[in-house]
């Protein structure tokens, strides 16, 4: 039987008021809605997902406060990550904004930008050209490019665009609406990882892990 049956409109209505109430006191009041509307349903649509993408992790509820001037102690979303390699892997979030559906490259580690940009302008480069065209038909790209060209690489390379990316990732917001209260929502999210799917493949392929082979 399929644990997920969808996220409730007081999972909106939560961050909704956070955003007015953001402090451990409210926190510790209200923190059962989380539980019960956020949380519990996040957990249950990834444990759904799981034989198929793999077993993901849901990120804490607290914000690291220690090195930003905003001092408000709880995120305004909740988010849960599959990883396939070092920053490469499937993103799913709730927040008042509705849900968003994301994956890709998204924290470049260690050699991954070097690495990338070899595959980039080699011979691989062509797939990774395709697979971001079909990507735009459904989805936000986001490569958080360089202003100028990387070094090494000429200005009139075929792939230059490609080439000044320090990162790659594809996104899709839903607001709130009535289908976000259903199992709707699992199929939406189930799709946009099938679609989302080669590309990511591409990049744990391509982009490997933060650490080269033999690192401590």
């Amino acid at each position: 039987m399929a644990a997920f049956t969808g996220f409730p409109a007081e999972a909106f209505e939560f961050y909704d008021a956070l955003a007015a109430n953001n402090s451990r006191e409210w926190w510790q009041e209200h923190k059962g809605e989380y539980e019960s509307a956020v949380r519990g349903p996040l957990t249950d649509l990834v444990a759904d997902l799981e034989p198929e993408f793999g077993a993901a992790r849901l990120f804490r509820p607290h914000r690291d406060t220690r090195f930003s001037k905003d001092k408000t102690p709880i995120k305004d979303h909740q988010g849960a990550v599959v990883n396939l390699e070092d920053a490469v892997g499937y993103y799913v979030q709730v927040s008042a904004q509705g849900l968003m559906v994301a994956g890709g490259w998204y924290a470049p580690q260690g050699q991954q930008v070097a690495r990338y940009r070899e595959a980039v302008a080699g011979p691989r480069g062509a797939e990774l050209e395709r697979l971001v065209r079909t990507a735009q038909r459904r989805f936000h790209v986001d490569g958080q490019p360089l202003k100028t060209r990387p070094k090494g690489y000429d200005a009139d390379h075929p792939r230059i665009d490609l080439l000044r990316y320090r990162a790659l990732t594809v996104s899709r917001h839903y607001p709130v609406a009535p289908e976000l209260a259903g199992r709707k929502a699992f199929t939406m999210v189930r799709g946009d990882w099938r679609a989302m799917r080669p590309l990511l493949e591409w990049l744990a392929d391509n982009v490997g892990p933060g650490a080269a082979p033999g690192d401590a």
